[in-house]
């Protein structure tokens, strides 16, 4: 037993060619940009803060080679002070950049989320009846939060991620051809590999996440169907509660599924790069092995090239699946704009006049209510006006 209406909702049902494109719409961009110019200010603040603390990521393996090959050998024990001093400051100052960075993130993100809502809500309430008669009420609810949430976690995380791993990568990759141009040009040989696990891998996240949303949103519209009051009323009515609840059972076995499936395919995915992250750190610890005994480089060099190494492999890692995460992200704006579209079927005339107010009262004539034998009103009977 379903509730709802035929024809409007396959007119504003989701195209699933949009989810399954591999490309950015510069429109879709282009709206979403609108939405985040009132925050400019806030987002500046965050590219700076993501800026700053990259940078300060690459002061610790310095100081280690500074104090493998400088300080110790030397004894000098007041340069040891300043980079013990150092690696305490740069995690702290680190930190405080993490803090300016999420308060901003948050408040751009929030407000841009908060427009989104209250422009979607108010489009809506302008819609006709025949709108929602003929539109799964569940569907409509999963809008407001499954795809808004999802959204506005494209803006406070997919999209700050991308920049952070962005400025880490070529910023690691700028200090590691300055320290030893030989390694930096090693480990720059395994990065096309790590784009075979990413290709096969990206495209099934793509479509068990697609999938995900679709079940989702059903099961949302089953329990907004089946547990409202109107809703609950018809299943008892009509003794169909083990029906429904088997149904719900399918349903939400399907969400369970698809959470399971995304798990094991993620989990592939990062083995898949560690490996080659494997091969990577090892080529480059054999060959800074060669030339650390040939007197070509100092152990405090390969110490600090090691570290450069993981931040370098860490990001590129990240970026591997930027695509499919960037492209399924905004799959919840389009789902968002596809509500903001729908046009509206009644509008007002331009030269429409506001409404005064208006005052009366209504009057009941040879009227009566009785409850048991008592006779409670008969006549006449006046309501005051409505204030």
């Amino acid at each position: 037993m379903r509730m709802h209406g035929g024809n409007w909702f396959s007119y504003i049902s989701f195209d699933e060619s949009k989810q399954q494109r591999r490309h950015i719409d510069r429109a879709l961009l282009r709206r979403i940009f609108a939405y985040a110019r009132p925050h400019v200010l806030s987002v500046l603040l965050v590219v700076l803060a993501i800026t700053a603390s990259s940078l300060l990521g690459l002061v610790p393996p310095l100081i280690y080679r500074d104090l493998i090959d400088n300080v110790l050998p030397r004894g000098d024990f007041q340069r040891l002070n300043w980079l013990a001093f150092g690696l305490f400051a740069v995690p702290l100052l680190t930190g405080l950049l993490g803090l300016v960075q999420r308060h901003f993130g948050a408040r751009a993100g929030e407000g841009i989320i908060y427009d989104l809502r209250v422009k979607m809500y108010e489009h809506l309430s302008r819609m006709s009846m025949r709108f929602f008669t003929h539109t799964k009420a569940g569907e409509i609810v999963s809008r407001f939060n499954t795809d808004v949430v999802g959204a506005q976690n494209a803006i406070t995380g997919t999209v700050p991620d991308i920049l952070t791993n962005l400025v880490t990568l070529f910023s690691t990759l700028a200090v590691m051809v300055t320290i030893e141009w030989r390694l930096a040009l090693l480990s720059i040989v395994v990065l096309p590999l790590f784009l075979l696990p990413a290709r096969r891998v990206g495209r099934a996240l793509r479509r068990v996440r697609r999938q995900a949303m679709e079940y989702n949103a059903e099961m949302s519209n089953q329990i907004a169907e089946t547990l409202s009051v109107n809703g609950a009323l018809l299943v008892k009515t009509f003794g169909r509660q083990q029906d429904e609840l088997e149904s719900f059972r399918q349903v939400g076995a399907q969400v369970r599924d698809a959470g399971i499936r995304r798990a094991q395919i993620g989990q592939l995915f990062f083995m898949g790069l560690g490996l080659v992250g494997a091969i990577g750190t090892a080529m480059v610890y054999w060959m800074g092995g060669y030339l650390v005994l040939s007197d070509a480089i100092s152990i405090g060099t390969i110490v600090a090239f090691s570290a450069y190494l993981m931040r370098l492999y860490q990001p590129i890692s990240a970026l591997t699946n930027v695509q499919v995460e960037f492209v399924t992200s905004m799959v919840s704006f389009e789902r968002v704009f596809e509500y903001l579209d729908v046009p509206v079927e009644i509008r007002d005339r331009p030269d429409a006049r506001e409404l005064d107010r208006v005052e009366g009262h209504i009057r009941f004539d040879h009227v009566s209510f009785q409850y048991g034998p008592a006779l409670l009103t008969e006549g006449i009977a006046e309501a005051a006006p409505v204030e």
